[in-house]
């Protein structure tokens, strides 16, 4: 099932200022796929989340769920929540602490008064489906963090709705289990084949968890793509910047190859890069190219494309990888070595990034 959403605009309003939450955003999800909405706090992915779900009034646009519109301002058409055909599971979990674990999953379904046995029926099955078989009579303040996110999920699954959304649903986990839950919950999603919109500042999340990223900054998406394009292959300055850990270089264009690379003059020596069709012999570019996509050289293994010498300043041991500042020409790169890639401070050290892990930024107009 897909969710469109058309030209939706919202502003909040107070009496000393007006904040543009969305502007003009429009957006189909793919169907039976899981899109997360990514950007900083303020950008509008939370605003967005509730517009669709019918939790906000946008000022002006139009949301549908499969073929219904279910909110239009121009047709006057303002569905509620709960006619949207829509689950979602909140920061807060947004469980009632009085209830036991059963009465928390079966309160959609007594809201919409279907009969009791089949109310039983339906919360066995997603109980079991979430792994919380057994704990049915469970008071929800005797839970796990771990155990009411469950809960909040197997209450947005009973109603089975055509679409799930999700609002930062593990941000109240410890780093551990976050990562653990994360696998689970992209496991159970993908296995259901539901359709799901999931809201993260998180990137490490986003890029776990997705099928396709929509990038978001002041109101508006400035890029969509799968996890792996839009990490490795993003000319979007602000997209690269947020989503990892990057080195900028300025450069100049020497040659286009026409096969969609450049070879640049830099301060780190020349280097040959992936870059858009736009760019042209010349001009002044910027590029850029991840910390874990530099490699450190060894003894007899040189001279190939886009290696220079550099001066190690600090080396940090990070339990899985080592963090390397280096200095090439006054220039300083970042890089992410392997284990068995030890250097010390004051180490002199040749380094790689190969032509297909470094990327020019479309030129801004």
């Amino acid at each position: 099932m897909r969710v469109s959403v058309t030209e939706l605009t919202k502003t909040f309003r107070s009496k000393h200022e007006e904040v543009k939450a969305l502007d003009r955003v429009s957006l189909i999800t793919p169907p039976r796929k899981i899109l997360t909405l990514l950007g900083p706090s303020g950008c509008g992915k939370t605003s967005l989340l509730r517009c669709i779900a019918g939790l906000e009034n946008p000022d002006r646009g139009e949301i549908a769920v499969g073929d219904e519109v279910v909110w239009s301002k121009a047709r006057g058409i303002a569905f509620p929540p709960e006619r949207r055909g829509l689950g979602m599971v909140f920061q807060s979990y947004a469980i009632w602490p009085h209830m036991t674990v059963l009465d928390n999953v079966a309160y959609p379904l007594r809201l919409r008064r279907v009969p009791r046995p089949e109310i039983m029926r339906r919360v066995k099955a997603v109980l079991d489906m979430v792994q919380l078989e057994g704990l049915e009579n469970r008071p929800a303040t005797k839970l796990s963090g771990g155990q009411q996110q469950r809960v909040a999920l197997a209450r947005a699954l009973v109603a089975e709705p055509k679409v799930i959304l999700f609002d930062e649903p593990l941000s109240n986990l410890d780093a551990k289990l976050r990562e653990s839950t994360r696998q689970e919950l992209r496991a159970f999603i993908t296995s259901l084949g539901l359709s799901s919109i999931y809201v993260t500042h998180d990137r490490v999340e986003a890029l776990a968890i997705s099928d396709e990223v929509a990038v978001m900054h002041r109101g508006a998406i400035v890029e969509r793509g799968t996890p792996t394009e839009l990490y490795f292959q993003s000319d979007n300055p602000f997209v690269v910047d947020f989503i990892g850990r990057a080195n900028f270089v300025q450069a100049k264009v020497v040659s286009h190859d026409g096969d969609a690379f450049v070879v640049a003059d830099t301060r780190l020596g020349r280097l040959k890069a992936a870059a858009p069709a736009e760019v042209t012999p010349r001009q002044e570019v910027t590029m850029y190219f991840r910390t874990e996509s530099v490699e450190l050289v060894r003894s007899g293994e040189g001279g190939g494309l886009n290696e220079f010498d550099a001066r190690v300043k600090a080396s940090l041991f990070t339990g899985e990888a080592y963090e390397v500042r280096v200095e090439v020409n006054g220039v300083e790169i970042l890089a992410k070595l392997g284990l068995g890639d030890r250097v010390t401070e004051g180490e002199q050290v040749r380094l790689r990034v190969r032509p297909e892990w470094c990327r020019v930024l479309r030129p801004q107009s």
